[in-house]
């Protein structure tokens, strides 16, 4: 449990950990699936085999990434995430931390849109939800962070590893509660090549951006094909996919999905440019005019570029 501040009279402190938690159950509600997961998602569902880490001190947050890494196949010991995610001065890790440090395990950290259809979508789908929850009041928060392993709709309950407890059973009402305090923010681990069930094309994009930042090209490109496979019309994925094959050394596919990227969307001017300049380096001469040409007549950013890169051109 990550604890971000401290009463200093010990009893007053559990007479507030009383009171703050009968007051979040006093008004908590069930949430509520949309139609179509309610259609779609089974009755019940559980992830077997997610490896259960106790928190220490104030370690909820590492236990919880190694929880999450070691149920992607990634097996990294709270230790060594420790330094990377907990902030002593603030007795906790935050977000931004927690993201990172997946990616610097060869892993991508796809963050959730905050549903509980999605929460319940990851979970069904075999990924562990790694959610942040107060368990105290807004003024006076106790953020710890757990990890989602399993549902039961009938009965209205959730399964996580959660502190010093492996499969605590809570309800879905007291879980949301504690859940929305941290405007139910939530994340998954996943391998390159994996993707989120209830995840956006340009969500996954911007993940799987800042994950090929650290990686590098040649650890991304299994990500890119997956949303390429997934959205075969999303421009920007097939853009980003001929950028990461270019990056590790293979420029005939890198042509191929620029093109791809240009016939989902004529007016991605940096798609015709980079298209362009990957064919000038295959030495297809005419080809390459063709879509520098494309790429300076379309306004924007890339104009001048394309220009000038037409200019220079042999003939």
């Amino acid at each position: 449990m990550a604890h971000f501040s401290r009463l200093k009279n010990v009893r007053l402190t559990g007479v507030f950990l009383l009171l703050s938690l009968s007051l979040l159950s006093g008004c908590a509600a069930t949430p509520q699936l949309s139609a179509a997961a309610k259609a779609q998602l089974p009755k019940q569902s559980y992830i077997p085999n997610v490896p259960f880490y106790s928190q220490r001190d104030y370690q909820c947050g590492p236990a919880s990434l190694a929880m999450a890494l070691g149920a992607s196949g990634q097996q990294v010991s709270v230790d060594t995430l420790i330094p990377q995610v907990f902030l002593p001065g603030r007795e906790g890790s935050v977000q931004p931390e927690m993201l990172a440090a997946v990616r610097r395990h060869q892993r991508i950290s796809y963050p959730l849109n905050g549903s509980f259809d999605a929460l319940l979508s990851e979970v069904n789908a075999g990924h562990p939800v790694v959610v942040l929850q107060n368990l105290s009041l807004a003024f006076y928060p106790l953020w710890h962070y757990a990890v989602v392993i399993g549902y039961d709709q009938e009965a209205q309950q959730l399964r996580l590893h959660s502190g010093e407890q492996a499969h605590s059973v809570i309800s879905s009402s007291r879980f949301n509660a504690t859940w929305a305090r941290s405007n139910h923010w939530a994340m998954v681990a996943l391998k390159p090549g994996q993707l989120p069930v209830s995840v956006s094309n340009t969500a996954a994009a911007d993940s799987i951006a800042a994950f090929e930042k650290v990686a590098g090209a040649k650890a991304a490109l299994p990500a890119w094909q997956a949303v390429t496979e997934r959205w075969p019309d999303y421009a920007l994925g097939w853009f980003a996919l001929g950028n990461a094959l270019h990056g590790d050394g293979k420029p005939d596919a890198a042509a191929d999905a620029f093109k791809q990227a240009t016939q989902a969307d004529a007016t991605l001017a940096a798609a015709w440019l980079n298209l362009g300049l990957t064919q000038q380096g295959l030495g297809e001469r005419q080809a390459a005019r063709t879509s520098l040409q494309k790429a300076a007549a379309l306004p924007g950013k890339w104009q001048a570029q394309a220009k000038q890169a037409l200019a220079d051109h042999p003939q």
